[in-house]
């Protein structure tokens, strides 16, 4: 299969989970280039920003991706949704400093996606594939790669919470897998924290309706939780929306235990920089 782009574009709307601020979203075919690519349309510039790892330059609470001053925050979701419903190649306009939340998830991403369809591109696609195990830690957490004839994520979370505690899940990763068992779950925080969050700028756009909000004993949110493991699957749909910055379909066993977006892309960065470690079929 070559690289996929959209039969027809996509808009969404939706508000910045940390700006607070309504942002217009518009995916658009790209038949020319190759890959991903982000534009602000709200920017006087028109700043074109490619979606990979040499573009990250934040990874506080989302992944930004910047160019020449121009950033876009939370791209992590979305990202993911891209990747794993196999569309390779799109111009993502988006009109405010931040990618919609939408509800906490990729759901509404991935569904727009399956709706509206995919095409060649007649350009042809490269797989990097995992040749040998790698592997980054920091302390207690770390991402192992080993090779594998697809693309499979085992990953393990702990939090000193009576609903979380210790949850790992294992899937094997392809459209349908994602977008019903991972593109739904929802992004977490506590309650203790917004109030810090918000002093920083952040988490202004927050609420119920867009993340699973918990206070020392359970859920905040009136309709509970979409799994019991909701908090895990976010988890590897955060990791997956990272590895899309990679820029290309993937084939290899990731095993991740306890990471975030600052060593998801320090994995990306050091995997790319060690040639022996994979190949492109």
């Amino acid at each position: 299969m070559g690289k996929s782009t959209l039969k027809d574009e996509i808009r969404l709307e939706g508000v910045g989970l940390h700006t607070g601020e309504g942002i217009e979203l518009r995916i658009l075919p790209r038949h020319r280039g190759e890959g991903i690519v982000f534009l602000r349309t709200d920017s006087p510039k028109k700043v074109e920003i490619p979606a990979n790892p040499w573009e990250v330059t934040a990874t506080s609470f989302a992944t930004i991706i910047g160019n020449n001053g121009t950033r876009i925050s939370t791209v992590e979701h979305l990202m993911a949704a891209l990747f794993c419903m196999e569309l390779s190649n799109a111009v993502v306009e988006v009109q405010g400093p931040e990618v919609p939340i939408m509800d906490g998830s990729s759901l509404d991403f991935a569904k727009a996606i399956k709706e509206v369809g995919l095409e060649e591109t007649g350009l042809p696609e490269r797989y990097m594939a995992i040749k040998r195990p790698f592997k980054v830690e920091e302390q207690d957490k770390y991402i192992i790669a080993r090779p594998y004839p697809g693309l499979k994520v085992r990953y393990v979370i702990e939090f000193p919470h009576p609903l979380i505690g210790r949850q790992e899940k294992e899937l094997d990763i392809d459209p349908d897998t994602f977008l019903n068992t991972i593109s739904p779950a929802r992004t977490f925080g506590f309650l203790k924290d917004v109030k810090d969050l918000r002093s920083k700028g952040l988490a202004r756009g927050g609420s119920l309706k867009n993340a699973i909000v918990l206070d020392s004993n359970g859920v905040l949110n009136p309709d509970g939780l979409r799994f019991k493991d909701e908090f895990v699957r976010h988890k590897i749909l955060d990791f997956l929306g990272d590895l899309a910055l990679l820029g290309r379909p993937v084939k290899g066993e990731f095993e991740v235990k306890k990471s975030g977006h600052t060593l998801n892309q320090r994995f990306i960065r050091e995997l790319l920089s060690h040639k022996e470690a994979w190949e492109l079929l």
